[in-house]
């Protein structure tokens, strides 16, 4: 791949773009979210294990069952914003490995070693975390990502263990074991409500040449 992304490009999905905390009223469409998945989906994972799962809450009533577990001062952009997606990861991903990684059995790599699996899905669904939110600026869309919440609250109530209620409840989940990892509203950010943007490190600072 020669081409290179345009600098509006880049100003759009790096340098000018800002995690927001006030929103304006403007709705999220379910196209839209969709849209973003589909490009999300397309970002490498190790063996293709893609083990992301993400719940985005839409309603009002959604939104109430999250409120609980959220830090104070993550409840009023939260109950803003258009949607807040929960970006978890799935324990048992390995499940789908026959699917997305046919070629070997790959589910054999970690069936049976769950530190490794649990390893390989918070790393892997980390990368896809971020992806998701390059996928959601590409479409338009601000950022607002936290992880001021109580998972374990969110867990429960979200993906239970017992299965009861859980958003991945279809066929194709059903020996999933979902955990949540950060949250990210979405929305269409008011920009004169951001402060100014904190520096970050040169590369001098962060980076050695070797």
């Amino acid at each position: 791949m020669s081409k290179r992304l345009s600098e509006e490009g880049m100003d759009l999905l790096f340098r000018e773009a800002r995690t927001y905390s006030a929103w304006q009223e403007k709705p999220v469409s379910d196209y839209t979210l969709r849209g973003l998945y589909d490009l999300m989906k397309w970002g490498p994972t190790s063996a293709n294990c893609c083990p992301a799962r993400i719940l985005f809450l839409r309603t009002p009533e959604a939104k109430r069952r999250l409120l609980p577990a959220l830090a104070p001062g993550n409840v009023d952009k939260t109950m803003a914003a258009p949607v807040t997606a929960i970006i978890a990861y799935d324990l048992k991903f390995y499940e789908q490995l026959p699917k997305l990684f046919p070629h070997t059995d790959a589910r054999a790599w970690f069936a049976d070693t769950p530190e490794l699996a649990g390893l390989t899905a918070r790393r892997n669904s980390s990368l896809q975390g971020a992806y998701f939110m390059l996928a959601a600026r590409a479409m338009g869309l601000d950022c607002g990502p936290m992880s001021g919440f109580d998972n374990a609250m969110v867990d429960h109530e979200f993906f239970p263990a017992d299965g009861s209620a859980t958003a991945f409840q279809l066929e194709h989940f059903a020996d999933s074991q979902v955990k949540s990892s950060f949250l990210c509203n979405l929305g269409y950010g008011d920009a004169s409500k951001l402060h100014p943007r904190a520096p970050r490190l040169e590369f001098d600072e962060a980076c050695k040449l070797l």
